[in-house]
């Protein structure tokens, strides 16, 4: 996956966010059915923000970016901040 379709990703993501909320303002989605799509989407996003630091880290430090894979929901979510 390239940097681009990494950020078009991460931008589809957040757009579906604001639907979801958009959505709970209107009530076509429920408070639940937002609750659990959200979760879903903070972890991607987690993991799509991770994947292109990573990616810019190898670059800068000469490395092949394209050697660089998305990291487990678990690796990712157990970050301190």
């Amino acid at each position: 996956m390239q940097d681009r379709s990494i950020q078009e990703h991460i931008s589809e993501l957040v757009e579906e966010e604001h639907q979801l909320r958009r959505g709970v303002q209107d009530g076509t989605v429920s408070a639940d059915a937002e609750h659990a799509r959200l979760r879903q989407l903070e972890v991607e996003l987690d993991q799509a923000w991770d994947l292109l630091r990573r990616r810019r880290a190898a670059r800068d430090n000469r490395e092949n970016p394209d050697g660089v894979a998305v990291r487990p929901a678990s690796e990712v979510e157990g970050y301190r901040q």
